[in-house]
């Protein structure tokens, strides 16, 4: 009986745990303006490729928050180009916040893991230097079974940003939400938008 007693405590201990971890705190972030800007920037995923323009996410996410969010998407673009063309992109849109989805064509073309993250670092210190606020997505890996790599989720804690790590990841794994085997379809991309727009409201933006 007493054996019984510890296990179900032990049970419902780790079911707490879990279901505590999995409402983790969002870092909190200042209010957006109405007028305020947002940049989706990013490769394929942000450009909206396997839907039309309309139905990428961050054309979406905008309808969903009421604010404009700008579709900074370059596809196949790895992180060392998203680099390159950073500063251009908040010098054209002056944005008070900017959403990082890189570093999945890294992994396809099997660039080195640690300057994919020295690269993520880098964006977003030169975002966060100029006093725009960052939300940071991690990208799986492509494999069969997969998730975003750790080093994402580790970068956020770093920074102290808002982190979308999943809902990539589970849109690839339904079929009736992704037009090829990398890129969602609309269905996927307006998850996608409607996970942000949830991390968002958590964090405090909108």
């Amino acid at each position: 009986m007493k054996k019984s007693i510890k296990t179900n405590t032990y049970v419902l201990f780790l079911w707490v745990a879990f279901f505590a971890g999995c409402g983790g705190s969002v870092p909190k972030m200042g209010k957006l303006a109405p007028s305020d800007i947002v940049v989706a920037f990013g490769d394929s995923l942000t450009f909206g490729t396997g839907a039309s323009e309309a139905e990428s996410y961050p054309i979406v996410l905008g309808q969903l928050i009421g604010r404009a969010v700008v579709r900074a998407g370059v596809p196949g673009e790895v992180t060392e180009g998203g680099l390159a063309r950073l500063q251009s992109v908040i010098d054209e849109h002056k944005p008070k916040l900017m959403i990082v989805c890189l570093g999945g064509n890294d992994m396809l073309r099997k660039l080195n893991e640690a300057q994919t993250r020295s690269n993520l670092r880098t964006i977003i210190q030169t975002i966060k230097a100029q006093g725009i606020a960052v939300v940071l997505m991690g990208v799986p890996k492509p494999a069969l079974v997969t998730s975003a790599p750790p080093f994402y989720e580790e970068i956020a804690k770093e920074f102290g940003i808002p982190y979308e790590g999943k809902i990539v990841a589970d849109v690839l794994y339904k079929l009736d939400q992704k037009s090829d085997p990398i890129h969602p379809n609309a269905k996927g991309y307006r998850r996608m938008a409607e996970a942000l727009a949830a991390l968002l409201k958590k964090a405090g933006a909108v």
